[in-house]
């Protein structure tokens, strides 16, 4: 009787499987508690003794956000409070979001709560992009805050007629149809001073989530960091 190849052999292909599903199953419950950590976030107390995390606690809203190229990692990273020696963040340079810095870690939480849902009832996601999820209909929302449009060189302040970057950004929320900025108008949602107030809050956090440089070259936008 001649001898069977191994490669015809229904028994091994059943235990190959077997062990393949097996690993691939070890492999996605070591990747779930090791993305877990990642991308939970981080508290008030993390930000006062300098540890950055991937997804910073609610009061980074209290300090400058700035996108800064990282050469270790050749690309850029969010740099919150000013950049320490070694291109990181600082944690020291505060900003004033709605006139105050020193919003509490539950008044800051509670704001981009009220911020996450308004995205949500609002569907946001309809037309734009926000971490990767939603549609290219409209521009990607990721890094909105740090897009130099809002900024003391850009359009926006002077075409709302406000002073600072949060205050334009809100005011355009309530009243798209009066600034045209793009072919595809967005339409008026009916966002209340309030929910855009977190709507710009929750923006504002989004920014700081170190996303390993997605969207990619926005860094290169004109007028941002690495911008021509």
């Amino acid at each position: 009787m001649a001898k069977r190849s191994v490669w015809s052999d229904n028994r091994f292909w059943q235990r190959t499987a077997a062990w393949i599903t097996g690993f691939a199953s070890v492999l996605l419950i070591w990747l779930t508690f090791d993305t877990s950590a990642q991308i939970s976030m981080g508290t008030d107390a993390d930000i006062q003794n300098g540890v950055t995390k991937r997804v910073p606690g609610p009061t980074v809203i209290n300090y400058k956000i700035t996108y800064e190229m990282n050469k270790k990692r050749q690309h850029e990273i969010p740099v919150i409070g000013g950049m320490n020696a070694e291109g990181t963040s600082a944690f020291q340079e505060k900003e004033k979001f709605f006139g105050r810095d020193d919003w509490s870690e539950q008044e800051a939480g509670e704001l981009l709560h009220l911020g996450k849902l308004a995205s949500q009832t609002k569907n946001c996601m309809n037309c734009h992009t926000l971490l990767g999820n939603g549609a290219y209909y409209a521009p990607d929302l990721t890094k909105a805050w740090l897009d130099p449009a809002w900024g003391p060189e850009g359009s926006m302040m002077g075409m709302t007629s406000k002073e600072t970057k949060e205050e334009a950004m809100a005011e355009f929320l309530q009243n798209p149809s009066q600034y045209p900025t793009h072919a595809r108008m967005m339409p008026n949602l009916g966002i209340t001073a309030e929910e855009a107030k977190g709507l710009v809050a929750f923006l504002k956090h989004m920014a700081t989530i170190d996303t390993n440089g997605f969207p990619r070259n926005f860094g290169k936008i004109q007028g941002a960091v690495n911008g021509k």
